[in-house]
């Protein structure tokens, strides 16, 4: 293990490693924490009951996070014609076709969350490869694969995000900045795990929600009682 430096020694002590926080007390300290030279992001972890390995045990989808999350996403739309110009009056980045795909196969991704037409698909499929290790791969159980391209575009911009079960059955997301107000942070959270509880899938057995941390970027990981997010 990396030895920890003196900072990290000093924020660790103000954590104790073994009692489970009240949600508000765990966001304050994670904020108190957060004491690098930008501004870092709160994050939730949650250890799920479940094993992504088994398709009947995927947890995955999207939520609005109601006091958004303080970063600028940029957005990129395969589209053609009427829809490419509702997608730039939304406010996309990036729009295109076939213009867009020889950009992308060339290594040049300039966009954080990518949206299709359904009739784009057939060209968007030829990117997998490319977009899918990035977890950019435009998905209609995701919204991303739409008609309503201007809806999409505006969703993604003001504060939607995606989650997903990463092997070891724990999601991470970030909850909004440092900086922001400890209420609205809370509301993100409570967003953020309700969209997560009513994501459980059908093959998900015994416990489902069974561990929960939050932290900054770069501070120590802030255990939470279960008992009183599972009450949410």
């Amino acid at each position: 293990m990396a030895k920890l430096t003196k900072k990290a020694k000093a924020l660790a002590g103000t954590v104790d490693r073994e009692k489970l926080y009240g949600v508000d007390e765990a966001i304050a300290l994670a904020r108190a924490n957060a004491t690098a030279k930008f501004d870092e992001t709160i994050e939730v972890a949650l250890n799920l009951g479940v094993d992504p390995r088994h398709a009947d045990q995927m947890v995955r989808g999207v939520v609005t996070l109601p006091k958004g999350t303080g970063k600028t996403v940029r957005v990129g739309v395969f589209a053609k014609g009427a829809k490419a110009d509702e997608a730039r009056e939304a406010g996309a980045d990036v729009v295109g076709a076939e213009d867009l795909l020889e950009i992308v196969q060339g290594g040049k991704i300039e966009f954080d969350r990518c949206i299709a037409t359904p009739d784009m698909m057939g060209l968007v499929g030829r990117l997998g490869k490319v977009l899918g290790p990035k977890g950019l791969m435009p998905n209609p159980k995701l919204g991303t694969v739409t008609m309503n391209v201007a809806e999409a575009v505006k969703a993604a911009k003001g504060g939607q995000v995606e989650y997903r079960v990463e092997k070891a059955g724990i999601i991470h997301s970030g909850i909004g900045k440092a900086s922001f107000p400890a209420e609205d942070l809370r509301a993100n959270f409570d967003a953020l795990v309700d969209a997560v509880v009513k994501a459980k899938p059908s093959g998900a057995k015994g416990k489902y929600l069974r561990k929960v941390a939050v932290s900054s970027s770069m501070g120590p990981g802030v255990k939470v009682d279960v008992a009183e997010v599972s009450a949410i």
